[in-house]
Order: structure tokens, then C-alpha cells, then sequence
């Protein structure tokens, strides 16, 4: 059984790349992310890597990185802004 990329990301190794995020209900990142960056306070609602129903983070507060890998930030439920995806 072949490793999913995620899974063998070493959580001690800091992020090597980053980028703006665009929330989006359909869009689906080519590779899962570290981590983000939350730049404006208010919910993130994602799908994790492993997969499974979008998941809701309650009012992270800016300036929080949450290490988390997803592969999909939703436009409908997500308030927060100025997210950055860390790869």
C-alpha cells in the first residue's frame, strides 16, 4: 500500500513555500498543506488530508498558525481572511 504524500511529511521540517489563499466550496489543492496562517480573525472550515466531512475551526483569532494539512479551505462558513497556505 502506497504512503500518502502527507503522511510522510516531517512535522519538524518549517514550511519551504507559501501562498494567498482563495477560498473556494470546489477547489481542491494539488498538494496538502503544512500548515496556515490565519491573518484576520473568525472560522475556517476545511477538509483534512486523510479525507472525511469538511471540519469547522471556531474563532481562530489572527495571527494564528494552525498546523494543520488540508486540502480544501471553503468559501461558505469560512469569515476568516487573509489566509496563507505553508507548504
Amino acid at each position: 500500500m502506497a504512503t500518502a504524500a502527507y503522511l510522510s511529511a516531517d512535522a519538524t521540517v518549517s514550511a519551504h513555500r507559501a501562498s494567498a489563499v482563495t477560498t473556494s466550496d470546489s477547489t481542491v489543492f494539488e498538494q496538502p498543506t503544512r500548515a496556515l496562517y490565519i491573518g484576520a480573525a473568525g472560522n475556517v472550515v476545511v477538509d483534512m488530508a486523510d479525507g472525511g466531512t469538511a471540519v469547522t475551526f471556531v474563532a481562530v483569532q489572527g495571527g494564528t498558525i494552525l498546523p494543520i494539512q488540508v486540502t480544501r479551505i471553503y468559501t461558505t462558513g469560512t469569515t476568516a481572511s487573509s489566509i496563507v497556505a505553508m507548504y
